[in-house]
């Protein structure tokens, strides 16, 4: 991965001083820090002051607004003034180009094998997580603490995604699936990871933004799975770099999630708290195959980049 797509600049070549009013990994690691806090803290000051302590009566359309709101308000405009501060130019920063048609194809169909491979994964986490707990008591608090969490993240989420009409469902999937992808990707894959590009490797400024993307959602059961959707739109952003790669790709992901929530209820595309199974041996027989195949697809979609970009027109 240390080798650039045509229209990347080597990630681990610092360009020079001119290309930036502020160091960019120093911007990153202020701007992880500051974003979480605003999001975080200042989102629940914000949801205080407006529902006050009485936030389980509180409508249920109106606490969609305000994740809208909170989206755009204390991650997006952050990301694009710090880009603006670091940055002479922050539509190459965030990598603002349109990709082919092609391009686009060849990262969904990525996620397509991303997904079950996710999946099994999970289960194979839970069942691990399960046996350790049954033979040692700080695990099983452990597990216990985390199912309290993961009951509570469920619990909140639920009410957020019921839907009653068409038009409720077509707002939720706004709120869910279009706002989050767009905001949280010009945030993690535009601005944190391309700053991350100027001083490290490519692999470890994708794997160290994805870990930052994986912490912020506070899915204990998901975690890993989260890094791991992090590392791949972190890799279509570099290879192809074109943030709406990335996206679209958390678009579709939120998108299918969703769909599946409003369709079959408690089910999501990646359950990530799945009840493991005592057959175990077919989730880890799939999994070592869905990896085999992945990983091969990741070689080829490398080796070949070139050929699914759009052709450069002569002048």
């Amino acid at each position: 991965m240390d080798e650039p797509s045509e229209n990347n600049q080597p990630g681990q070549i610092e360009p020079p001083k001119q290309d930036f009013y502020f160091n960019p990994v120093t911007a990153a690691f202020l701007g992880l820090a500051g974003i979480f806090i605003l999001y975080q803290f200042g989102g629940a000051i914000l949801t205080f002051l407006i529902f006050g302590l009485d936030f389980e009566k509180a409508d249920v359309n109106s606490i969609r607004l305000l994740t809208v709101g909170g989206q755009i308000l204390f991650i997006l405009l952050p990301s694009l003034l710090l880009a603006k501060f670091v940055y002479p130019d922050i539509t190459t920063a965030l990598r603002v180009k349109f990709p082919s048609i092609k391009e686009i194809l060849v990262f969904v169909g990525g996620l397509v094998l991303l997904t079950p491979l996710l999946q099994s994964f999970l289960y194979i986490q839970n069942f691990i997580f399960v046996k350790l707990a049954e033979s040692s008591s700080i695990i099983n608090s452990l597990r216990n603490f985390i199912d309290e969490i993961d009951k509570m993240l469920q619990s909140t989420y639920g009410s957020l995604l019921e839907a009653h009409s068409v038009f409720e469902a077509s707002f939720i999937i706004f709120v869910v699936a279009v706002v989050p992808a767009f905001c949280e990707e010009i945030f993690f894959r535009g601005f944190v990871q391309k700053s991350f590009e100027y001083k490290f490797k490519p692999i470890w400024s994708i794997l160290l933004t994805a870990l930052f993307f994986g912490i912020y959602h506070f899915n204990p059961y998901g975690l890993f799975a989260l890094i791991a959707l992090g590392v791949y739109f972190g890799f279509a952003a570099y290879l192809s770099n074109s943030i709406l790669i990335p996206i679209i790709l958390h678009f579709i992901n939120n998108f299918f999630a969703v769909t599946a929530f409003l369709i079959l209820g408690d089910e999501e595309l990646i359950n990530s708290s799945v009840t493991p199974t005592s057959d175990i041996s077919y989730h880890i027989i799939s999994f070592i195959i869905l990896l085999l195949i992945f990983s091969m697809f990741l070689l080829y979609v490398k080796k070949n980049y070139r050929s699914f970009q759009k052709p450069k027109v002569e002048l």
